[in-house]
């Protein structure tokens, strides 16, 4: 077996990727302007039935994209969910058709502020305009219907992608008959705005930013992105585990105290940062934090009346290290939706990690999983 794969794996997959939009279809964005031609890289894990009852989408996180199971061709780090996705797992692909595709505005093969513009034929750069969670959804909307899906088994998410699917059940409530949205947030806190705005600041004061036109010099912020990294690792794992896997520990070249890396702690975060840069890009760390930011759902008078008219089921979890989205922030989302008189499961999970939680293969978080979304097919199947 390969390194990282756990059993029951997919296997070998690859990226596929779609024209969704062009310019005799534009993708009209939230802010009023259009955006084309729009690409966007896909995976598929499973076979879709007959009647197309069983599709799950995966809506991934700030820094996901579409490889979430299985292993690309030669490579040994399997997709950021192999632990969920996979024969026998929660998201069982001997039974469910699931897909995951890479964000609008990411940088993994979708159309993002790295791509090519194609008025000036060089990078997007900062002229790539601002999104919105509903832009992102659109996108995954196209992409369904270049699969021939009109309904969703259901959409499931944590973190920015728990944004994503309480965004598509809230508005297109004909198209999810299950929403699952874990460690997420309905509406982010100033601290959580706060640690964005540092990250976004590190990298744009980078001096290799120059503008958001790191492309056309052939540079990269890679100092202020590596920062940006680091200090958003830090929030997402929680101090007790921090303290059960470095504590205090010394870093085994320290000679004496200095500046430098002389904790163990610092030499992981390190190499966070710099591993993280090998995937992502700055751009797109901007653009896509932001979106965050002002994400607000039920700010609208009318948010609820769509959901209210055609119900979605709705699981909701949070765990109870997590300090970035902690269960106060679920909390708020359950109550929206019960008061509309919702069908809601609301779990709090018990779990050291943190917020990086929903990324682990929690027992009680994916035998919760795993029973909803049993229940959610033998209902579809009756």
């Amino acid at each position: 077996m390969a390194v990282g794969v756990t059993s029951g794996s997919v296997g070998v997959v690859s990226t596929r990727t779609a024209r969704l939009f062009d310019t005799s279809e534009p993708l009209a964005l939230a802010g009023g302007s259009q955006l084309s031609p729009v690409d966007v890289a896909f995976e598929t894990y499973g076979t879709l039935n007959a009647d197309r009852s069983n599709a799950v989408f995966v809506c991934h996180a700030l820094t996901g994209d579409a490889h979430a199971a299985g292993l690309h061709e030669g490579a040994s780090r399997p997709g950021w969910w192999d632990n969920l996705i996979g024969p026998g797992k929660p998201l069982d692909t001997d039974r469910f058709f699931v897909v995951c595709a890479n964000l609008l505005g990411g940088c993994r093969g979708t159309t993002g502020p790295s791509s090519t513009n194609p008025r000036t034929g060089r990078a997007y750069g900062l002229e790539f305009p601002l999104l919105t969670v509903g832009d992102l959804v659109e996108v995954h909307r196209a992409l369904l219907r270049h699969l021939g899906i009109t309904r969703l088994l259901a959409a499931i998410g944590g973190s920015l992608g728990g944004m994503q699917v309480l965004h598509w059940g809230l508005t297109r409530p004909d198209e999810v008959a299950n929403a699952i949205v874990i460690a997420a947030s309905s509406r982010l806190t100033a601290q959580n705005i706060a640690f964005s705005a540092v990250a976004r600041r590190a990298i744009m004061a980078d001096p290799n930013f120059a503008g958001g036109d790191y492309a056309a010099n052939d540079t990269s912020p890679d100092v202020g992105l590596a920062i940006a990294r680091m200090m958003a690792h830090i929030t997402y794992v929680s101090e007790d585990a921090l303290t059960e896997k470095f504590g205090r520990e010394p870093h085994p070249t320290r000679t004496k105290p200095g500046f430098g890396i002389d904790f163990a702690i610092e030499s992981y975060l390190d190499h966070q940062g710099q591993v993280f840069l090998e995937r992502f890009d700055a751009l797109s760390y901007l653009y896509l934090s932001r979106v965050m930011d002002y994400f607000d759902p039920f700010a609208e008078p009318d948010a609820l009346a769509a959901v209210r008219a055609n119900p979605v089921n709705w699981l909701v979890t949070s765990f109870d290290t997590d300090w970035r989205f902690g269960t106060a922030h679920s909390r708020r989302i359950v109550r929206r939706l019960e008061r509309a008189g919702l069908p809601v499961t609301f779990r709090e999970i018990s779990s050291t990690a943190g917020h990086d939680s929903f990324l682990m293969p929690v027992p009680t978080y994916h035998a919760t999983l795993r029973a909803y979304l049993d229940r959610a097919l033998a209902e579809v199947s009756r």
